[in-house]
């Protein structure tokens, strides 16, 4: 990787965050488009989007939590399964174009979902305990194989099954993202053996970008033309990847 193109990415990286994080996401799928986008190896891709995932969820547990909407009832069912099939899921290493098709989908799903609006809160009612098990650990073991951490999907489902009300959702994804980012990383960590040596300078990106992005998504920053921005990245990178050999 030439330097030019190391600060590129850098650059790209720091603004993913900081969009992602202005809207309760720690910008796994971002991360994985830019890294996409320049043509990184699959094996490369994982570790580095888990890496920064990790350390934007840090910021948005760290601001849920202290606002009081993180429910522990209603999160351990998810993540008691979650974690170890998000380990299992970065332990193993999919086929180059399986990956690509698999991580196409999740990125044209995100799309989706940031072009969505959420549904308005209406009172919410738990989850049977075997639901909230097996989709949690549905939902790790596609976090690991993808390097994502599942909040994508955690949220709108939360939201549209009506068990818990927006905030409580971002509030469960953002940790749910976090422990099974960290599972995934230590997976891979141990099939691997090996990290990507230049992802730490697009880890100090993500720190100071997702920093930002919390700040001002917290204090309400309009966040609607961001999502519509997120989406078409997302889109594009998920057809590149499907449809690109």
């Amino acid at each position: 990787m030439t330097p030019e193109h190391l600060g590129l990415i850098t650059f790209c990286i720091l603004i993913v965050a900081f969009l992602y994080s202005c809207v309760g996401h720690a910008g796994a799928s971002g991360y994985i488009a830019v890294l996409s986008l320049f043509s990184l190896a699959p094996a490369a891709i994982k570790p580095t989007a888990l890496v920064l995932n990790i350390l934007v969820a840090c910021l948005g547990t760290c601001q849920f939590l202290r606002a009081g909407h993180f429910s522990w009832r209603l999160f351990w069912p998810f993540a008691i399964l979650s974690v170890p099939c998000a380990f299992l899921g970065g332990y193993l290493n999919l086929p180059t174009h399986l990956f690509k098709v698999l991580v196409g989908v999740v990125l044209l799903f995100s799309a989706l979902r940031f072009f969505l609006s959420p549904s308005a809160d209406i009172e919410p009612h738990d989850p049977s305990r075997p639901v909230a098990v097996g989709t949690g650990a549905a939902l790790g073991l596609l976090s690991g194989l993808t390097g994502t951490g599942g909040g994508i999907f955690l949220t709108p489902l939360l939201i549209f099954m009506h068990w818990a009300r927006t905030k409580t959702a971002s509030a469960l994804s953002v940790v749910f993202i976090l422990v099974n980012s960290l599972a995934g990383l230590f997976g891979n960590f141990t099939a691997t053996k090996s990290f990507p040596v230049f992802a730490w300078p697009f880890a100090l990106a993500a720190v100071v970008g997702g920093g930002f992005g919390s700040y001002l998504g917290s204090n309400r920053f309009q966040v609607t033309i961001i999502k519509r921005l997120l989406a078409v990245v997302l889109t594009i990178a998920g057809f590149k990847l499907i449809f690109t050999r």
